[in-house]
């Protein structure tokens, strides 16, 4: 492994400038640009750099390449009133995923429930950041993709199915939004990778090498198999997130995914987007009195050894978030190498850095 590698910290606002910039060098249009932009640096400020900044070369190459289409136009394939499929055409993700977001929203309070499918996408990062969206505009969403072979199936050593991410939100009433967002093996591709940069090794029961044995080296894990989380359950889930994200959509599955890291290639990515609007099924205020029970009971748990404080799922997020946008954003050197090489490309400065800071001891 490589010794600890020097990190550049960053202000999120000038970070997003960036990233903006060189996205619409690109032929992206200016709204759809900083979007993508924001979906990165969110990520980044929510403490998941494994979906942040490290990913914007990956995105521009295939919008050079053309796998990508830098404008995205998607086709209604079929319109029921609550339930939608549209064809991205090979869009962004990020894009779509937002144009499916807002008219997951439209239609579940026009209809008390929707259910929006996107086929022929590409990766869209972090599902939590449309959820949240959803939620903030009174829906319990829950949306769901698929993603390239990680994963072998159960009892199988080779990549058949992707981690399959999926997300839940609600409102949580004076607690802000309550969100889930998890892939369905040990760990998420991207914190692999993630790990790979930083030349650090990978914890235990993340992944296998090519050959199905157990590595904490992450160049080998890359190379080789994540491991479901929960063992044969983490696989049955992935495998029926398929089917709702690729097959049902219309869009490809399994091995027929093409991952974001790759430059070219149809991505063939699938989403489902459920939207639930709760004033069909509740009153709003009182739905938010019974979600702040159901946080404060949960947050009352006393605490193991160790453990300062419980949290509900999101709100790890939300404080890291707050921090953040004070502090600034760190990037290690092989991701700021690599916005460097964006840099070159696109003839937009890099930002600066804040604080020169040193590598840990």
């Amino acid at each position: 492994m490589r010794g600890p590698l020097m990190p550049y910290t960053v202000a999120a606002a000038d970070l997003l400038g960036f990233a903006a910039a060189t996205t619409e060098a690109h032929g992206v249009p200016r709204d759809d640009a900083r979007l993508l932009a924001d979906t990165l640096v969110t990520a980044e400020l929510w403490g998941h750099p494994s979906h942040g900044m490290l990913r914007l070369p990956w995105y521009l190459a295939r919008v050079a390449s053309g796998a990508t289409a830098a404008i995205a136009s998607p086709e209604v394939v079929s319109d029921n009133g609550a339930v939608l499929v549209l064809d991205g055409r090979d869009g962004l993700g990020q894009v779509l995923t937002d144009r499916a977001t807002r008219l997951g929203v439209e239609r579940a309070r026009e209809h008390g429930i929707s259910a929006i499918a996107v086929r022929g996408s590409g990766h869209f990062g972090t599902a939590a950041y449309f959820t949240r969206k959803a939620a903030e505009e009174g829906c319990v969403a829950l949306l769901a993709t698929n993603a390239s072979p990680a994963m072998a199936p159960w009892g199988g050593r080779e990549k058949r199915l992707g981690t399959n991410p999926w997300s839940i939100a609600a409102p949580g009433g004076r607690y802000g939004t309550v969100v889930m967002d998890i892939a369905n093996t040990a760990v998420a591709r991207g914190k692999i990778y993630h790990a790979e940069e930083r030349g650090e090794p990978i914890p235990e029961g993340w992944a296998a090498d090519a050959d199905g044995v157990p590595t904490t080296d992450p160049r080998r894990a890359v190379e080789g198999l994540i491991l479901p989380m929960a063992g044969h359950k983490g696989y049955a889930i992935s495998f029926m997130f398929d089917v709702l994200a690729g097959v049902l959509t219309g869009s490809a599955f399994g091995t027929g995914v093409v991952g974001p890291y790759r430059p070219t290639g149809r991505s063939g990515v699938g989403h489902l987007l459920i939207c639930v609007d709760i004033r069909s099924m509740a009153d709003p205020a009182e739905f938010e009195r019974r979600m702040e029970a159901l946080i404060e009971e949960t947050k009352s748990a006393p605490t193991a050894p160790g453990t300062a404080e419980v949290f509900v799922p999101g709100e790890p997020e939300v404080r890291t978030a707050e921090r953040l946008r004070t502090e600034g954003i760190t990037l290690v050197d092989d991701t700021w190498t690599s916005l460097g090489r964006v840099a070159d490309t696109t003839a937009v400065p890099l930002p600066a850095p804040t604080v020169p800071q040193e590598p840990p001891a």
